[in-house]
Formats: structure tokens, sequence, C-alpha cells
């Protein structure tokens, strides 16, 4: 299904969270069922385009509250369920750092992993990986809590990180969490990564990193670019996140323009679009 450099794959992000910082979450509560919402939301996605739906039970943003593995398996695991039986031919991701949630997922119908601690939290997600034969998606992480500072309006971001190097050290990380999984067994052409855009990184390095992708993209595996919302458009543009469209296409384009192969959005109909019209334009070089 996947056939890399020849288009443009894009990501539904279903957050079935209470305190998702885009305030997309199913999970709010006093809300509806968050499974049928889930499901109604996957739908949504499938009918617009979107080729792979991630589900994540656990907010990542700057400063957010984890969760116990228990309470994600009681988020994820049935909407996972759900979204396969009304879904059959989508193909789901689990966005999880916990190798048993993991696990569980995938007994569920998820299809890929998506690890947002790119196997360094959890020593049993790289060795899930390789027996169950999934594709992963290793993302670079450098975030703590004590860095995050918040900002009512625009939310979270990160302060004062620092890297001698910053396309070298996420490079060099990045092939440290490679070889990791090669160790363990996963096969190479089963792994995804992702730089981390928001995850451990000031506003200035999130835009540097979107606009040198492409030195990412060199360590030759598909390329993930996740810039949806988040705080550095904020507070680029002096927006909340339910006003960072705009903002959004912009990093998609540019994403796809320096070498991504998926793009993790929040706004899939809008951003199928600007894929497909970016590919028209660079991927006919």
């Amino acid at each position: 299904m996947f056939q890399w450099g020849t288009r443009t794959y894009v990501m539904g992000i279903v957050n079935v969270t209470p305190d998702s910082f885009s305030g997309d979450g199913v999970a709010a509560e006093g809300e509806d069922d968050p499974i049928e919402r889930a499901v109604t939301q996957a739908r949504r996605f499938a009918e617009e385009g979107a080729d792979v739906l991630d589900i994540g039970g656990e907010s990542t943003r700057p400063g957010s509250r984890p969760v116990t593995a228990a309470e994600e398996k009681s988020r994820v695991i049935p909407v996972i369920a759900s979204i396969r039986a009304a879904l059959p031919q989508s193909v789901i991701s689990v966005d999880t750092y916990r190798a048993d949630v993991a696990a569980l997922a995938l007994d569920a119908g998820a299809d890929w992993v998506n690890d947002v601690w790119g196997l360094r939290m959890d020593p049993a997600m790289a060795e899930l990986i390789a027996g169950r034969g999934c594709p992963i998606i290793i993302m670079h992480n450098r975030s703590k809590p004590k860095d995050a500072v918040q900002e009512a309006r625009l939310g979270g971001r990160y302060v004062g990180i620092h890297y001698a190097n910053l396309m070298a050290d996420i490079k060099a990380e990045l092939s440290e969490q490679i070889d990791l999984a090669v160790a363990a067994g996963v096969r190479p052409e089963r792994i995804i990564i992702d730089p981390g855009i928001g995850f451990g990184k000031t506003v200035p390095q999130n835009l540097e990193i979107l606009d040198r992708m492409n030195e990412i993209k060199a360590l030759g595996f598909p390329l993930l670019s996740g810039p949806s919302r988040k705080s550095f458009i904020g507070y680029t543009l002096d927006l909340p996140p339910d006003q960072r469209l705009e903002g959004t296409a912009a990093a998609v384009a540019i994403s796809i323009d320096r070498g991504a192969d998926i793009v993790r959005v929040h706004d899939v109909g809008p951003m199928i679009r600007i894929a497909r019209m970016t590919d028209a334009i660079v991927r006919r070089r």
C-alpha cells in the first residue's frame, strides 16, 4: 500500500483524551460516548482520504499530566477495536510508548506503533515490535517538564533547550534509536523516523528543523512530520490552536518539499488538498 517517494501520505489524529492541546480530544468530560465520537471522527477522516488513523490516549503537550498504563488502555483499546470493526480496510496506528499498551492495541486491530519516545522509555517496546513485525515510528524527543512554560492563550512551549548542533544532534540520537531497534530484531524496512517537532525544541529550533528536514531524510528512512496546530505556529503567528490552520498548511507544504513521506495532522480534509497540491509541484522534479 505504501510506496515511499510516490506521494505524501496523510495520518489523521484521533485524540482519545480530555486534555489535548488542540482542543479536539474525544474524551472530554460531559461529552457523548468517546468511543462513538472517535469512530465518527475516524470515519470522517477515512472518507476525506486519510491513509493512516493515529489513535492516542495520553496528551503529549508541554506540561501535560502523565496517565497510568491502566488509564491509557481503558481509553485506546476499546476505540481501536471499534474503529477496526467500523473501518476494516483502514491502517490504524497506536500512539503509545508503553509496550503493554502497544501489545493490546495490536491485538485489538492496530497495524502500526507510533512511539513518541522512540523505544527509549520502555525497554520492552523494541522486542515487541520485532516480534510482531509491525511498522514502528521512531521519534526524537528531548522533552522535560521543567523546560515547559505555559501561556493561557497560546499553550505550552519549551524554552532553554540546548543542542550543541541542532540537526547533527537529532540525527545522531535518531541513529542510536534506529540501532536499538535493529539490534532487537526490527527489520529496517519497518522503521519510519520523526524528528519530533515540538518535543523538547524551542520555537526557533522547530522552525529550523522544518527548513532543514531534508537532512533528517538523508538517514535513509521514510520520514514523518507532525507540525499540526503546534505551539511553534501559535507563537510565530500569535494565534491559539483553533486558528492555526494556515500555519499548519505552510508547515505541511514545507515538510513535503523537504522530503516528508507522511504528515500527521488534525485537519485531514484541508491537509489532503495541501499535500496533493504540493506533491504536484515538488514530485515532478
